[in-house]
């Protein structure tokens, strides 16, 4: 671990792109996540004026004098917008004075088009980007955002070929997936127990600084409770009703704790693919934690759930044609972990814990391709493994 350089994001592309196409850039992700130190970095913050309302002095002028404070450069970089969510009212204004490619960069801690308090979304102005943790191959310095993007653009004869192209990772997954993707604790701490201290300080900056700044709630330790409830169902179906009653909340208060969990980027919920031919489907979402190492932490586990889903969130969100992380599940009980929807391509995606897979393992993959045989042709099982090989004649197997 080289404690001494920066690790280069995925997402830095997708910045430099947007700011040469958009007047407005927002980019917004959980704390910790390297928002600010990436909008700073060269070239993304080369010739910018940065500013943070973290900084009471910027925070006060943009309360009252929102105009001047965005009129402040030509180039501006704000940091921590969700703080006053009005100052998009004065970028509006501005930027329809005069449409300059690059003229702001936002970055916050919570998703302004969740937030109720936020009535301006820049439509038609700003590119929405998200930084998530780091991915694993971002922890290893690899600066390109994995092979999703090989695989779902080649041919499933070149999948295995593309996948034994790839560097073996030089230590187990689990245990980058303990570190989880903040920087600090994955990157700069190297003792598990300096990695502990440090979630728990984040846990609890963010229950009694954070979630206040975005609103008022009624207890931190109910909050606490609930966030360790849903760690413990990462991958899990989202019952409101059933952590209500385990966490002995109003269902109300429940679902308010997790849509704030949500707008600041901790959890994560799972869309499930709803496109029915002929099988009922459950269109209920799935729990996820936005950080492998955070949820273990809240939840007291040692076993790292959800690495998959963190790195394909990471890889989604750098392409320019839409792609959608989903999951599949029929009301008998058949069930894909994750669907990546590309235009009207599908490929389906299993994981298993095990350190080996049988043609067994794979039947519900089976049921989907069958289903959809129209956009899948096939799919892939992910495994505790170290062979890459063809499971089924449509199924391929591949390490996590």
């Amino acid at each position: 671990m080289n404690t001494n350089r920066l690790l280069p994001r995925f997402a830095s592309a997708s910045v430099e792109r947007a700011l040469r196409v958009m007047p407005v850039t927002v980019l917004t992700g959980a704390r910790q996540t390297g928002k600010s130190t990436l909008a700073r970095m060269h070239p993304i913050g080369t010739d910018r004026s940065y500013f943070t309302l973290d900084d009471y002095g910027v925070l006060e002028q943009a309360q009252r004098e929102p105009d001047a404070l965005v009129a402040r450069a030509v180039q501006i970089t704000l940091d921590e917008v969700q703080r006053v969510p009005h100052v998009l009212l004065a970028i509006k204004r501005l930027v329809d004075e005069g449409r300059i490619a690059g003229r702001f960069l936002l970055t916050g801690s919570a998703n302004l088009l969740l937030m109720k308090e936020v009535g301006e979304t820049l439509a038609g102005r700003a590119s929405y980007l998200t930084l998530w943790p780091m991915t694993r191959r971002e922890q290893r310095g690899l600066a390109r955002p994995g092979l999703w993007t090989e695989l779902v653009d080649a041919p499933p004869t070149r999948w295995r070929d593309v996948l034994l192209a790839e560097p073996a990772e030089s230590e187990p997954w689990q245990a980058l997936a303990r570190r989880g993707g903040y920087p600090v604790p994955a990157h700069e701490l190297i003792d598990d127990e300096d990695r502990r201290l440090w979630f728990e300080g984040y846990a609890a900056t963010y229950l009694e600084r954070d979630i206040p700044r975005l609103s008022a709630i009624e207890g931190i330790t109910d909050l606490r409770r609930l966030m360790t409830a849903a760690c413990l169902r990462v991958g899990g179906l989202l019952n409101q009703a059933d952590l209500a009653r385990d966490v002995h909340l109003a269902p109300s208060t429940v679902q308010r704790y997790l849509n704030l969990l949500e707008v600041s980027f901790q959890l994560v919920r799972l869309p499930s693919y709803s496109v029915n031919r002929t099988k009922r489907l459950v269109k209920s979402s799935k729990l996820y934690w936005s950080d492998t190492g955070l949820a273990l932490h809240l939840a007291g586990e040692t076993h790292p759930r959800g690495a998959v889903l963190c790195d394909l969130l990471s890889w989604a969100g750098t392409r320019v044609e839409k792609t959608e992380i989903l999951f599949w599940r029929t009301t008998k009980g058949a069930e894909v972990d994750f669907i990546i929807e590309t235009g009207r391509r599908l490929l389906p995606v299993e994981v298993k814990a095990s350190a080996s897979v049988h043609p067994g393992d794979v039947r519900h993959l089976h049921t989907f391709l069958d289903e959809y045989s129209d956009m899948a042709q096939c799919g892939m099982v992910l495994y505790d493994g170290e062979e890459t090989f063809w499971l089924t004649d449509r199924v391929l197997a591949a390490t996590i």
